[in-house]
């Protein structure tokens, strides 16, 4: 039985965080786990408010996890402060967790932080060495990088930087442009880049069940770039058959 941990934000409309990683890991026959690192106030509408878990919970609750039940992988999104993201990364580390999957949770697509500036430094320095992969997208990437991402040179040059932090992959997520849905897989031997279909319409959650299947994928013992492409079909499927659920304009995934 393959076992998976999100660490991540609580979304009540359940479209994102960790109830869409839990709703994904199942869809793919996966034994689900989560940690909430933040609770959010939120609907089809967008996030109207956040408010962290302390560290000191997210600290019992992983040691008496990890010390009873050890994930096949584990992946983070949503992670809001500094002492948060230290905590986690001293639990990865101990539990020597290999399957470390990040999806660098940022901002809402409505526009709120979520996660604070010194926890973006702590992120780069204490848990992104941790990981085997990690998940942004170009806005995520710039700010991970320091480097603005204007064409194909540019996102190049961002994922080498963000390589260099110590992850061992980069996947730089292209729904913020035009054309297809294309997204750029770099750590290998060679950089890969992998299209679907652009889906009409706005979607709530895509990046949070992106990570979650691959990490499902790695743990089934798949070669990275095979997760990740396995990963991207999967939500392409999902896009193909969401729906709006509320009075927002998003919609979402039918598991």
């Amino acid at each position: 039985m393959i076992k998976i941990l999100s660490i991540a934000g609580s979304d009540p409309s359940s479209g994102a965080g960790i109830q869409a990683d839990l709703k994904a890991f199942q869809a793919l026959g996966a034994f689900g786990m989560a940690v909430p690192a933040a609770l959010t106030v939120q609907n089809s509408r967008g996030v109207s408010g956040v408010e962290p878990v302390s560290s000191r919970m997210i600290s019992k609750q992983l040691e008496a996890l990890l010390s009873d039940i050890r994930p096949d992988a584990v992946k983070t999104g949503m992670l809001l402060t500094k002492q948060n993201v230290d905590a986690i990364a001293r639990a990865i580390h101990k539990y020597r967790i290999k399957n470390l999957v990040i999806d660098p949770v940022l901002r809402s697509s409505s526009g709120r932080a979520l996660l604070e500036a010194d926890a973006v430094s702590s992120l780069k320095k204490n848990l992104l060495p941790l990981s085997l992969i990690v998940t942004p997208n170009i806005p995520e990437a710039e700010v991970l990088s320091g480097i603005s991402i204007r064409n194909e040179a540019d996102m190049d040059f961002a994922a080498g930087r963000i390589l260099d932090m110590g992850t061992a992959y980069v996947l730089i997520k292209g729904g913020h442009k035009n054309g297809p849905a294309t997204d750029t897989l770099y750590g290998g031997k060679t950089v890969v880049s992998l299209s679907t279909t652009r889906r009409k319409g706005d979607f709530h959650g895509t990046g949070c069940v992106l990570s979650s299947a691959i990490a499902v994928f790695i743990a089934q013992g798949l070669p990275v770039e095979k997760a990740v492409e396995k990963a991207k079909q999967f939500v392409d499927k999902m896009l193909r058959t969401s729906i709006p659920v509320g009075k927002g304009k998003t919609k979402y995934f039918q598991f």
